[in-house]
């Protein structure tokens, strides 16, 4: 089958390319992994830690306005404290859509269930129409806030935990990826080297023997002949050269008939032109060679 330069190298870089192509698949699967985990990561967890600390928060703010309004004997701010709970209860929904650790949705149901009972005694207290005087009051709130702050706490301290320990996955799978992305990427360097190895001295192999042959041809060794394997365009080449020596060859030994000793009878008018002819064909053969030669040394440079 006859395989043209130009077939070969079109392979080679076709080969290359998808040398390349693999890389980047393997690439972007392994980045698309890492991203979905790290996105997991603030989607199930840190976002239930901001959770956490936003009702908290609420909450520490509503015992301050409680606390203040007590003490200083006056209305508490019942616009302030309305804006809190409906912040506290944006997060509480928030959090209960988003429960992924195991005991975390008993934990949402019971500080939903103590934030509605604080909840309830807070509206009330804030709705007194005379400033609040009962310490018992002041003290079950403050009991009550408490205990919803410890459940808020504790969920997220939950979450942070679970967000160390899937970080620490996430950074053992990039490890782990990045091993396998160095693996491959060394093994397909070792193959692209190879193959731009081989690529070089079929060339280079080729080119040499051509040069040196006709180089031989030129310095008169007509009898050199070039072989090359396969159908390709240096073995056309090659063909062409070894008929051209075969040619050179013929008419030097037609040469060698044809030219008398010197002491023999001189040469007739016929035999002189048949000479000049010979000579003439001889030095374009010699001229076309030089000029190949030429080429290939400026192709070599």
């Amino acid at each position: 089958m006859k395989h043209s330069i130009r077939t070969r190298f079109t392979l080679g870089m076709i080969f290359l390319f998808m040398i390349i192509l693999i890389l980047s698949v393997f690439s972007g699967y392994y980045m698309n992994k890492l991203s979905n985990k790290t996105s997991a990561i603030l989607k199930e967890n840190y976002l239930s830690v901001v959770y956490a600390r936003d009702m908290s928060e609420g909450i520490m703010n509503i015992n301050q306005e409680i606390t203040s309004s007590f003490l200083m004997n006056r209305m508490p701010d019942s616009v302030r404290i309305l804006k809190e709970i409906n912040a506290i209860n944006l997060s509480l929904t928030a959090e209960k859509n988003n429960l992924t650790e195991p005991g975390e949705d008993k934990l949402a149901e019971n500080i939903e269930s103590g934030y509605n009972e604080y909840r309830g005694a807070v509206l009330q207290f804030a709705k007194s129409p005379k400033p609040p005087k009962s310490e018992a009051g002041m003290l079950y709130l403050q009991n009550k806030s408490g205990d919803i702050y410890q459940k808020l706490l504790l969920l997220s301290q939950m979450n942070g935990k679970a967000l160390e320990v899937k970080t620490d996955d996430a950074k053992a799978s990039s490890k782990n990826a990045l091993t396998q992305m160095t693996i491959l990427a060394s093994l397909c360097f070792l193959i692209g080297m190879s193959f731009a190895f081989s690529f070089a001295s079929y060339f280079n192999r080729r080119f040499f023997q051509l040069y040196y042959g006709i180089k031989e041809i030129v310095s008169s060794e007509f009898d050199e002949r070039l072989y090359f394997e396969g159908k390709d365009e240096f073995y056309e080449i090659s063909l062409v050269i070894n008929e051209m020596a075969e040619k050179l060859k013929q008419n030097k030994q037609k040469m060698s008939v044809t030219l008398p000793d010197k002491n023999e009878k001189a040469l007739t008018y016929n035999d002189i032109e048949e000479l000049k002819k010979m000579l003439f064909r001889i030095k374009t053969m010699e001229e076309q060679a030089a000029a190949l030669i030429s080429k290939l040394e400026k192709k070599q440079d």
